[in-house]
């Protein structure tokens, strides 16, 4: 099995950047772009209190967590959101999601 992926994340100025992500410690997208430095906010710490982590999903290599009402309710609140919306605060990281790539919405 597996014990890391290859994501690409695109930030808020257009820059692609490919994370390598271990797969044992149980990260979530929203951790592994604050262990790279790149620019997303996430006020709450992963709490889903605050959408700071807010995200679209380029490329979906994976089947991906259905949204729960929390995070639903959260990305309502949003004027940006997208049909690919997602707080990448809810989305662990799994085998499945190699090859994902995300853009770090503009808050």
């Amino acid at each position: 099995m597996k014990d890391e992926i290859t994501i690409t994340v695109t930030d808020q100025s257009g820059t692609l950047h490919t994370l390598v992500c271990p797969l044992e410690m149980g990260l979530t997208l929203k951790d592994i772009c604050k262990a790279y430095d790149l620019p997303m906010e996430a006020m709450c710490g992963g709490m889903a209190m605050c959408a700071t982590c807010h995200c679209y999903i380029l490329k979906e290599e994976a089947s991906l967590p259905d949204k729960n009402d929390v995070e639903e309710a959260l990305l309502s609140e949003l004027f940006n959101t997208q049909a690919t919306s997602r707080l990448a605060c809810q989305i662990y990281l799994t085998a499945q999601m190699d090859g994902l790539s995300i853009e770090i919405a503009s808050n």
